[in-house]
């Protein structure tokens, strides 16, 4: 079936009920009104700060557009790229470009224009859709989008060059378009989160995304009377799947635009979350919050919220315990996955396992996992290799890429490129990413083992480890810190914390600085290692201070 039968048997089944809901707490700032009493300020004065649709509104949001396309001479496998920030018209324009027949390609939000103009070339975009954000970046390469037929603009201040959605859309009927759609039809283009260099073209069919909806209420449980606060980026696959928990059981949504502790905990409270998806900053900043005072969780009012759960990078199990210590009655969750494998889910902790946290979970629902070496034979448990899954979310390929491909699905193994070990009971423990391993001296030292241990220094905020370049060693750990709002550290603390660590995998060099992550939480590490990689850092070697 395509996913897009959920959507049609919810407008028929629950039409009138909320779905959806956008909360936009930098309109209610702006305006100087306030924030914690939102609830009671009228609609008018705050001009959109909150606002909703019905199932029934949704599905005929996507059939307008579906309409649209159609009418506009799209066809079954075009491809129509959406390029917006979070917002109510989001998940309608998705599901009407999947409607139609064609192919969403969602962008990245902090995509400059070359790389806009790469991805959209690269995935044979024909049709953009867009709002006011990137009017900047799309004027610049306006000229060089031949392939492109159409520009439908979302929002208000319309440019030259695009046409005015809502005029487009707003004459035509919602009612179903009738394109034949099945499992196997192309259905999403995402993009590798380019981390490890430039983005990769991510192939899903219907019946993949249809996986990731079973799998994610599987692992959830999420009943009609679930509301899921979702902040994430929607063009990820991270927060699109965790929100197909949402789609499956007909339940409501929330889409905060901000990630202050502060917007966080009172959208959790007057919406009545249920469920909240964090990113490792977002919960680190609830809790350095909470810990120094900022907000009072008692007096937010959490009484519905029944599972925290975190994602998209390994999540150091210091925090889990700092926020089990703040929020007792909260299940946690982990889910490992990657945007090859559609989304979260391929490998699954469980709320009933809160005594491995650390690890990142068994094989999920419908999946298997197995950890192997260079030849791709399995390696013993508790020996590190390369992590594989397979299961019904596996990407079709990389588009227009076919030696990409190859190197990664095997067998009908997609290989994660990340590295991991199992241990006696069979739960997976990330190690870090295969192109991440740094080797000193001949002896293989894995960064995120490192930036665990440093977390635990109470003064640190974040903390990035890469390799850079050693005259005799090969290698060495660097570990850039980013020490909290209000506190000083020293290169000659750190690296007397660090002590405790074998020899080998101590830090040679200290950088204090802003540790970068991408909209879904991750270390851009090579942004790091190009900062970094010169001589000029590798001269600040630090020699380790005498035991004590």
């Amino acid at each position: 079936m395509p996913i897009t039968d959920f959507l049609e048997r919810n407008a028929r089944d629950y039409g009138d009920d909320a779905c959806l809901v956008e909360i936009n707490p930098e309109l209610v700032d702006r305006d100087n009104l306030p924030w914690k009493e939102y609830a009671l300020v009228e609609t008018a004065h705050v001009r959109g700060y909150r606002k909703e649709i019905t199932w029934r509104e949704f599905d005929d949001r996507a059939d307008r557009l579906a309409g649209l396309l159609i009418e506009r001479g799209v066809r079954k496998g075009d491809k129509v790229a959406l390029l917006l920030m979070n917002c109510i018209e989001w998940l309608p324009a998705y599901f009407g470009i999947l409607k139609s027949g064609a192919t969403v390609v969602p962008l990245n939000y902090r995509y400059t224009s070359d790389e806009i103009k790469y991805c959209l070339g690269l995935a044979d975009v024909s049709v953009l859709l867009f709002g006011p954000e990137f009017i900047d970046r799309l004027d610049q390469i306006k000229g060089q989008l031949p392939d492109i037929r159409h520009s439908f603009f979302i929002g208000e201040g319309r440019p030259d060059f695009a046409e005015p959605y809502d005029e487009a859309v707003g004459g035509l009927p919602a009612r179903p378009v009738g394109i034949p759609l099945d499992d196997g039809d192309d259905a999403a283009i995402y993009f590798s989160s380019g981390t490890t260099g430039f983005p990769k073209a991510i192939l899903h069919s219907h019946g993949s995304l249809v996986s990731a909806c079973v799998t994610e209420q599987r692992h959830h449980g999420q009943t009609r009377d679930d509301v899921f606060l979702c902040i994430p980026p929607l063009y990820h696959t991270g927060a699109k799947m965790h929100w197909f928990g949402s789609l499956i059981s007909g339940g409501r949504a929330v889409l905060l635009r901000g990630t202050s502790p502060k917007w966080i905990l009172d959208a959790a409270a007057k919406e009545g979350a249920s469920i909240v998806w964090l990113l490792v900053p977002w919960a680190q900043d609830i809790l350095d919050a909470i810990e120094c005072g900022d907000v009072e969780p008692g007096g937010y009012g959490l009484d519905r919220w029944r599972l925290m759960h975190i994602g998209a990078q390994p999540v150091p199990p210091s925090l889990i315990k700092r926020w089990k210590r703040h929020f007792p009655a909260h299940e946690y969750d982990t889910n490992y996955g990657l945007s090859e494998s559609a989304g979260p889910g391929a490998v699954h902790l469980g709320v009933e396992n809160m005594h491995k946290v650390g690890a990142i979970g068994r094989a999920g629902y419908g999946w298997k996992a197995k950890i192997v070496g260079e030849g791709g034979q399995p390696v013993a448990r508790g020996e590190v290799g390369e992590l594989a899954v397979s299961g019904p979310g596996v990407m079709k390929c990389y588009y227009n890429d076919p030696e990409a491909t190859e190197a990664v699905l095997k067998g009908g193994w997609l290989h994660t490129g990340d590295m991991a070990r199992e241990d006696d009971d069979g739960f997976i423990y990330l190690v870090d990413r295969k192109k991440d391993v740094i080797i000193t001296g001949g002896e293989n030292i894995y960064p995120v083992q490192i930036e665990d241990f440093l977390r635990k220094f109470e003064k640190i905020r974040d903390v990035a480890v890469i390799g850079l370049p050693h005259h005799r060693l090969g290698e060495i750990a660097a570990a850039v810190v980013e020490i909290k709002p209000g506190e000083e550290s020293s290169e000659d603390e750190i690296m007397r914390f660090s002590l405790d660590l074998p020899r080998y995998k101590r830090p040679r060099v200290v950088i204090f600085d802003e540790v970068p992550r991408n909209p879904t939480g991750k270390i851009e590490k090579p942004r790091l290692r190009e900062k970094y990689a010169g001589g000029s850092v590798v001269a600040r070697q630090i020699n380790e201070p005498a035991q004590s």
